[in-house]
Parts: structure tokens; C-alpha cells; sequence
């Protein structure tokens, strides 16, 4: 059975000698969780005492200010980070969308970073190859796909690298904001291809800032702050919630 269960989860970042610079101290100490000084090293605690269980089905929408934890926990969730207090039990794949563009060689061809993205997301050579055509179509850049990545717009490499990292359904996904995919002509295509994948997904956890892409897309919310958790239940309380506190400045209300 597919699942996420986190059992008091807590993280710490430490930072050395940065308490004896009081400027780099008050910029650390917006990074999240709260901010200890040990001897020479500060200690950022980004996560404190997390528990939450997902199961098949959920839609989980994870607000928060900036600096609240919410990259951390997503990153915790994918297996980047392992916690140094409590208990993390995935069961199921996972696909991590907070760098789409990891793994991907900018020396190498396009066609090459195909390949090589594809191995990386755990297919064998011969299932790369035989997706390769279809994935090459989707991103619509033709014979650029014979050229090195570096040569490429920002907009033609967030296409590649869009159209790879979409090209299968995971049990999981992990998402920090909706995914842009740079050109304006490109953005319906991407939209009803990330639609249809969020929909064959089993789990989404999913960090925004925009309310409207959590009312739309999930079923439950976690507020975060400072690292802990504020509320966590229903996506309409919890963001209610959140707005009636006049915490919402930093929330959009149109989708983007």
C-alpha cells in the first residue's frame, strides 16, 4: 500500500562560526526553523517534532512563509534528507519535481540528455531508447535535439527537461510550486500533461504560495511555521485557517 508516514521528524542545520557576524546571523535566521548558537556553530532547526500519514489518494498542499520549512520537508519526503530525530516510511516510488533538471549533462545533446535522464530516473538503456521518439516529439525542438544543451534557451531547456521528468507516473510526486515551462506556446501542452499526470498519481505533496492551486488540487493542507507544524487537516480549513490570520499576504489567489 502506497504511503507517506513521517513520526516526529526533526532537522538541524548546522552552521559554523556565522553567530560572529551579526549581519550573516540575521540572514540565517530567515532560512527557517529557529536559529541556536552552540559554541562556534549555529544550529538552524528547519524541522521540529513533524508526524503526518498519507495514503493513497491524498493531495497534500504545504503553505507557509518563505523560510517555514517547506523545502525541507519535501526533501525529507523525497529521500534528499535524512532527519536526525524520528521516522520516515515511504512505501512507493517517488518522483521529486523540485529540480527537473537534475542529472542533465549541458555538454551532452539533447538526445543524449534523453537518455541519460531517463537511466537516471531509473529505466534500463533499452526503455530510454524506446521512449526517446515520443518524448523528442512532446518537446517540439527537432533538430535542436542534435545540438549540446548549452546552446539552448532557458525556455527550450525547461521543454527537455519538462518533458523527461513527466514522462512517467511515480506513486509519489514532491512538487515545490507548479512547474514553469518556460514558453508562452508550450504552457497548454505542459499544463494538460502535468494534469493528467497529477491525476494518475497515487500521492501529491505539492509547496505553493498560490491558494488557488491547493484548492484545486488537494484535499488536505499543512501550514508550517518556523518548522513545526501550525495546523494540518483539511485543505479548506487549514488555508482558511491561514488567511483569517492575516497570514495570507504572501498567498496568490489566480493560478498561475
Amino acid at each position: 500500500m502506497v504511503h507517506v508516514v513521517l513520526d516526529n521528524v526533526s532537522l538541524e542545520y548546522p552552521i559554523y562560526t556565522a553567530h560572529t557576524r551579526a549581519l550573516k546571523t540575521a540572514v540565517i535566521s530567515r532560512l527557517g526553523g529557529r536559529l541556536a548558537t552552540h559554541d562556534q556553530t549555529t544550529i538552524i532547526q528547519a524541522l521540529s517534532g513533524i508526524s503526518l500519514d498519507l495514503e493513497a489518494g491524498d493531495r497534500l498542499c504545504v503553505i507557509g512563509h518563505n523560510g517555514s520549512g517547506k523545502t525541507t520537508l519535501l526533501r525529507v519526503i523525497s529521500g534528499a534528507y535524512q532527519p536526525q530525530i524520528g521516522e520516515v516510511d515511504i512505501a512507493g516510488t517517488v518522483s521529486s519535481f523540485t529540480d527537473i533538471t537534475l542529472g542533465m549533462d549541458p555538454e551532452a545533446t539533447g538526445w543524449e540528455n534523453i537518455i541519460f535522464r531517463c537511466i537516471f530516473m531509473g529505466m534500463t538503456f533499452a526503455e530510454a531508447r524506446q521512449l526517446a521518439p515520443s518524448l523528442a516529439e512532446f518537446t517540439d525542438l527537432g533538430e535542436y535535439l542534435d545540438f549540446p544543451v548549452r546552446t539552448y534557451s532557458s525556455g527550450m531547456f525547461m521543454r527537455l527537461a519538462f518533458a523527461i521528468a513527466t514522462s512517467v507516473t511515480p506513486d509519489i510526486i514532491v512538487m515545490d510550486e507548479m512547474i514553469g515551462t518556460g514558453d508562452v506556446q508550450f504552457i497548454q501542452k505542459a499544463q494538460q500533461r502535468l494534469n493528467e499526470l497529477l491525476s494518475n498519481t497515487k500521492i501529491l505533496v505539492i509547496a505553493t504560495h498560490n491558494q488557488e492551486i491547493g484548492r484545486q488540487f488537494c484535499n488536505k493542507g499543512l501550514w508550517l511555521e518556523k518548522g513545526k507544524i501550525k495546523n494540518f487537516g483539511s485543505v479548506q480549513s487549514v488555508l482558511d485557517d491561514y488567511l483569517s490570520q492575516g497570514e495570507g499576504h504572501d498567498m496568490e489567489l489566480a493560478t498561475t
